[in-house]
């Protein structure tokens, strides 16, 4: 049975998103501020589009989340599902998208679609995985009908939180990763960052309520695997280009796309001093970000802290 999808953002994953839902027989309506053209879809620069839609994909950048869900609370009401996939978190209070959401529509079927799934693999049927956090089991089935099949396997949690505090994590940690490994990191410091940095990570996340077993999932370390084993997502070349020696701004251009880890990294460190938690990963990353502190230095401080119990 066909299902009208709607996409809100034309970036590299709302195309994705557009172009699988199309390929699965569905009909699909992308919006975007600026017309693109998307094989299969029907594109559109005005919000009312995604009226008779049944199922929405919110596929923009947190800091773009307010006025966009904005829009959509003019034309969406209780029958829409709603879907985001975002590895932002917004503000030091560290609210997530389906908060927003919440606070701008009347939609209250909404989920997060997370784990190792990357734009150009939904894009072009590759195998891959993913996890939707949600309570709502026909929100799981309608995502697994529109972008889902035999190469794309989705698993659901009700830990939603958990989901996107934990994607929202691997954004970052994926920068950190890019550049250990362009440097020369060897394979047992990488998996001492990846490790230790979803753990941190996790203690951070259960003081928002979410499960500690999310973050060892795959909404956590399973895509962390999948980004160490190199899947090319943007975080990856963003973190390989700042270890060539290519300014921020630089190197973000030449990845081509938004990455939020930055933005993310500052606001859980501000929470987790909030909380009195210790987070030297996500601590040093930010003083690189911000030039206090040059990246090799940075690895080996990290690699020199006293161990502990794991």
């Amino acid at each position: 049975m066909s299902i009208r999808v709607g996409v809100v953002g034309a970036g590299g994953f709302g195309r994705a998103l557009a172009q699988a839902s199309a390929r699965n027989g569905h009909d699909v309506v992308l919006w975007s501020r600026q017309a693109r053209e998307v094989p299969g879809a029907r594109t559109s620069t005005d919000m009312d589009s995604i009226r008779d839609c049944e199922l929405v994909y919110v596929a923009v950048p947190a800091r773009h989340a307010v006025p966009v869900t904005e829009q959509l609370g003019e034309v969406v009401d209780g029958r829409h599902l709603m879907v985001h996939i975002s590895r932002g978190l917004i503000g030091s209070e560290l609210k997530t998208l389906t908060t927003v959401i919440r606070e701008k529509t009347v939609c209250r079927r909404i989920g997060a679609l997370a784990g190792p799934l990357v734009a150009d693999a939904l894009a072009e049927g590759r195998p891959s995985g993913a996890i939707l956090g949600t309570g709502f089991p026909e929100l799981t089935e309608m995502v697994r009908d529109t972008i889902g099949g035999s190469g794309l396997r989705i698993y659901d949690t009700e830990d939603v939180v958990g989901v996107e505090l934990a994607s929202a994590t691997v954004g970052f940690l994926t920068v950190v990763l890019g550049y250990a490994r362009e440097v020369g990191a060897e394979p047992g410091t990488l998996a001492v960052l990846a490790t230790r940095g979803m753990v941190e990570m996790s203690r951070v996340g259960q003081t928002l309520g979410a499960e500690e077993s999310t973050f060892m999932g795959l909404a956590g370390l399973g895509d962390l695997i999948a980004a160490v084993a190199g899947d090319e997502r943007p975080e990856l070349r963003l973190g390989r280009a700042l270890a060539r020696g290519s300014e921020l701004r630089t190197a973000i251009g030449e990845v081509g796309a938004y990455v939020e880890g930055f933005e993310v990294a500052a606001n859980l460190l501000e929470h987790a001093r909030r909380h009195r938690l210790e987070t030297p990963i996500s601590s040093t990353f930010v003083s690189v970000s911000e030039g206090r502190m040059s990246p090799n230095d940075a690895i080996q401080a990290l690699m020199e802290r006293r161990v502990g119990t794991e």
